[in-house]
């Protein structure tokens, strides 16, 4: 619709014409505002990585697979920053292992 003025940049979230969008555009115009009316609490857009990284961990996806999507450069740096998700998944593997081996 804007003709010459759209900016094809290839970008799957664009600003109104076509470049990327400024973090505190999405903040302000887009993330903020649907917090609000899904009635979240303000949060921080990095939350949101967080979450899901602690979510995968929790749903037992392999740490490796959770330090790969994050970006991080060593699984060190991932079960640092998410060791506290873990300490009961140490309970079940002692529980495991004893079943394997008939307690």
């Amino acid at each position: 619709m804007l003709g010459e003025a759209w900016r094809d940049e290839d970008l799957v979230f664009t600003n109104p014409i076509g470049e990327a969008m400024r973090g505190n555009y999405l903040l302000q115009r887009h993330f903020a505002p649907l917090l609000k009316r899904a009635g979240l609490p303000a949060i921080r857009f990095h939350d949101l990585r967080h979450t899901a990284a602690t979510l995968m961990l929790r749903q037992r996806i392999h740490p490796k697979v959770v330090s790969e999507m994050l970006g991080h450069s060593q699984i060190g740096i991932t079960l640092g920053a998410y060791s506290h998700v873990l300490p009961d998944m140490q309970q079940e593997a002692v529980q495991a292992l004893d079943k394997l081996l008939g307690e």
